[in-house]
């Protein structure tokens, strides 16, 4: 039994939920956005007053990949609901001499030690803005483009453990190596 699949997801009030169990999708929609996902067929998501309970369908208990996915599939849609209503973000900061980000209309302009600027176009329902001291923040209703966005972002100049220089989440602790010692 999966243990995250049993419990039901709340729909608060201001969220929209539109479930289609013929065509195995869901729609919810919020203050943030829109989003929708198409659930494994050998789930079930039903709408119970405000609750969305998820189950595997009957004869399949014994199938690993439906108690699998049963999990994924309440999870994905706790993560629409909260991410319609709150919202999700990712801050990122700028270590570097001479390195920033700048705004240019719908992209974003990288300078991290390359001969020529990065410019990076975020999906649609991802928003970026930069701050004063060079942070970045990627926020949007979808957790997954998010994520995907701020981890492009990073890899255009990951943070190096030697200088501690790069382009590293928030919170992300570089622990730092030692160089070469000469003459020891």
């Amino acid at each position: 039994m999966s243990r995250i699949g049993k419990q039901p997801v709340s729909v608060p009030s201001g969220v929209t939920v539109e479930v289609n169990e013929t065509s195995n999708s869901i729609n919810v929609s919020g203050p943030k956005g829109k989003l929708s996902y198409t659930w494994h067929e050998m789930i079930n998501v039903k709408q119970e007053d405000k609750d969305l309970v998820c189950s595997v369908r009957e004869g399949l208990d014994a199938n690993r990949t439906a108690r699998a996915q049963w999990g994924t599939t309440r999870s994905r849609i706790q993560n629409m609901v909260t991410g319609v209503k709150d919202g999700y973000s990712k801050q990122l900061k700028i270590v570097g001499v001479g390195w920033n980000a700048k705004d240019q209309g719908r992209q974003i302009q990288l300078n991290v030690g390359y001969c020529h600027p990065v410019n990076l176009s975020p999906p649609d329902g991802v928003e970026f803005s930069i701050e004063q001291n060079g942070n970045i923040i990627v926020s949007g209703p979808d957790k997954h483009a998010v994520g995907q966005f701020a981890a492009i972002i990073r890899d255009q100049r990951r943070p190096e453990p030697y200088n501690g220089k790069g382009i590293m989440y928030h919170d992300e602790v570089i622990i730092r190596k030692q160089g070469k010692i000469f003459g020891a």
